[in-house]
């Protein structure tokens, strides 16, 4: 049988608590290319959209991102007492104000434009 020093043990633990924190970039340089190859955008309800036909690994992101912000926006909403809808309309005001220039985003009737 096996044993671990406390070092390894050590190791071992921060090698799994950092894990996170080097995987995000990662995730986020994926929708920031797909934003700047124009796949995907910032819709004024908070969530992305997809702004043009796009990969399927593309669509899994936006859609994976999407629940996540879902998910978030239910639990604001819960902790404050309101709508969910609410919640969506004041994250769509901020992600669309702070969508990076050449990026599309999406205007209230509905179409796409660059920022």
């Amino acid at each position: 049988m096996m044993t671990r020093t406390p070092l390894a043990t050590l190791l071992a633990v921060l090698v799994l608590a950092l894990a996170p924190l080097v995987s995000a970039p990662a995730f986020a340089g994926d929708l920031n290319s797909a934003k700047a190859q124009g796949y995907v955008g910032e819709r004024p309800d908070g969530y992305l959209g997809l702004v043009k036909s796009a990969p399927p690994d593309v669509r899994r992101l936006v859609d994976d991102i999407n629940a996540k912000r879902r998910a978030r926006y239910a639990d604001i909403a819960k902790k404050r007492g309101t709508d969910r809808r609410a919640v969506e309309a004041i994250a769509g005001s901020k992600v669309t104000g702070q969508a990076a220039p050449g990026t599309y985003i999406m205007d209230a009737s509905g179409r796409w434009k660059r920022k």
